[in-house]
């Protein structure tokens, strides 16, 4: 006769014996508090190179790392601060682990296009943003220039307008169109070390961190020679059939500036791969307008979803009455013209 539910307990249940030496999971993560931090200067195929500053008895060394399976899939690119653990002493075929990612204090993105929703981070850390652009030789290409102002302002980055090739054509008419936003911007010719704009260059970038953008045959390879004459990137010619630039940087790699005048510090430049395009779906158009002191206010009175471009804007009104100074109507236009860079509709 079988037995009855009534007559199980305890006693009957069969427990399977645990694996030796295994111990329960825990959710905890280690503190790491012997991590050791460095700048993240080039990223290639799974592996960072980070440059560890000297400290105590320690020299400055650089450290190949990879990243930790804790962090997951987290996001590290050139300029984060990162500490590692591991082998960090930077003897060739050691490799270090990256436990840690520090805050951010500037982050530029871009998307693949205006319809793309995934943000890609191409640089962390850098306080300038230096928009270059050939004055001929490829024409240059207003849209593609405002697109990375925009970037710069959302970034929280100074923008800095470079015009390459002056030798080839003037300057002026093409910055009458930048006159409003209050650029700064120089010319060069980056011909030799005597030229005037690449010694006034240096000077901008001393004591910064500068990411170096442009579309690809604007010269920007070449000014990077120039600035850091042992970087010897890979420089290129325009295609006569297409008028466009052949990629000749494919990483992004940063590079310290040798010091200016005495200095201790040089300060760095972050190269990037020449672009053809600059998604900024991540930029909502409130944001754009936030970038103009003397118009942001006038926002108030405009109706729900203004696009800020459209009859019905009280931002006409606002700089008709004089209340965005002397050069309202000129930095309205301007904002505009960067918002319909943002959407698109400039063709």
């Amino acid at each position: 006769m079988g037995r009855s539910a009534r007559d199980w307990d305890e006693s009957d249940v069969r427990v399977r014996p645990g694996r030796r030496g295994s111990r329960p999971r825990t959710k905890t993560r280690p503190k790491h508090e012997d991590a050791v931090f460095g700048m993240v200067t080039a990223v290639d195929r799974g592996r960072w190179t980070v440059l560890v500053p000297a400290g105590g008895d320690e020299p400055e060394r650089v450290v190949t790392a990879m990243r930790a399976r804790e962090l997951g899939r987290t996001s590290i690119v050139v300029g984060d601060r990162v500490g590692m653990v591991g082998d960090t002493s930077g003897r060739r075929d050691t490799l270090a682990r990256i436990v840690r990612v520090q805050d951010r204090a500037t982050v530029l993105r871009r998307t693949a296009d205006d319809t793309d929703p995934v943000e890609r981070v191409i640089v962390a850390g850098a306080d300038q943003l230096v928009v270059v652009s050939a004055l001929a030789d490829p024409e240059p290409r207003p849209r593609l220039i405002d697109r990375c102002l925009v970037a710069a302002y959302d970034a929280g980055m100074d923008p800095l307008l470079v015009l390459t090739k002056a030798d080839l054509a003037p300057a002026e008419d093409f910055l009458a169109t930048y006159a409003p936003l209050d650029v700064p911007y120089l010319a060069t010719s980056v011909l030799d070390e005597g030229d005037d704009g690449l010694t006034e260059l240096r000077r901008r970038l001393a004591g910064r961190i500068s990411v170096l953008v442009g579309h690809s045959g604007v010269g920007k390879s070449t000014l990077v020679n120039a600035l850091v004459p042992e970087a010897d990137r890979a420089t290129g010619d325009v295609n006569d059939v297409t008028g466009r630039g052949r990629h000749t940087s494919t990483s992004v790699l940063a590079l310290r500036l040798p010091p200016l005048d005495g200095d201790a510090e040089g300060g760095w430049i972050i190269d990037t791969p020449g672009i053809r395009s600059f998604g900024l779906a991540h930029v909502e158009p409130d944001q754009i307008v936030g970038y103009f002191a003397e118009l942001a206010d006038g926002v108030a009175d405009c109706p729900r979803g203004c696009s800020h471009d459209e009859p019905d804007c009280a931002l006409d009104a606002w700089v008709a009455q004089g209340k965005a100074g002397p050069r309202g109507e000129g930095r309205l236009d301007s904002l505009r013209r960067l918002l319909r860079a943002r959407s698109g509709e400039d063709g």
